[in-house]
């Protein structure tokens, strides 16, 4: 499968919720960032099951309907592609509308994800959940999954 292949069946199975689908498209020593981590969010997580158990409840508190726009940018690098994309659904503990845009720099080898590197706004994301709190709590506390 091309990159550009798999980060279009990563997105479909997102908005499908298939979280271990989404988390086994990882090598099982793959690597998810977040470059722009705000305090007290994690700004890496390591390993196929490290991450699935990161992912596992992303659907109870973000339930993305859909991606409403995206490019898939292929670079000089055949392993590396650049993808813009906007998610959008709702905040499930408020069912306020949920939309964010993100890049996302993917490393991909033998059809499998090695590296993630997801840039996306902390302040964005923390006014869609109702405050840096409740985006610190969702995403790096401990009452997840």
């Amino acid at each position: 499968m091309r990159p550009s292949e798999l980060v279009e069946h990563a997105l479909d199975l997102l908005v499908k919720h298939d979280m271990a689908g989404f988390a086994g498209l990882w090598a099982e020593d793959g690597v998810l960032e977040f470059p722009f981590a705000a305090a007290g969010y994690p700004p890496r997580v390591e390993g196929r099951n490290a991450i699935a158990d990161y992912l596992r409840g992303y659907p109870d508190l973000l339930d993305v309907r859909a991606i409403t726009a995206k490019t898939v940018h292929e670079t000089a690098d055949p392993a590396v592609v650049v993808v813009e994309m906007t998610a959008a659904g709702v905040v499930v503990e408020t069912q306020k509308p949920y939309e964010l845009s993100y890049i996302a720099v993917l490393t991909i080898n033998d059809g499998e994800i090695r590296r993630y590197r997801d840039y996306w706004s902390p302040l964005a994301a923390a006014e869609l959940m109702g405050g840096v709190d409740e985006l610190t709590s969702a995403f790096a506390g401990s009452d997840r999954g």
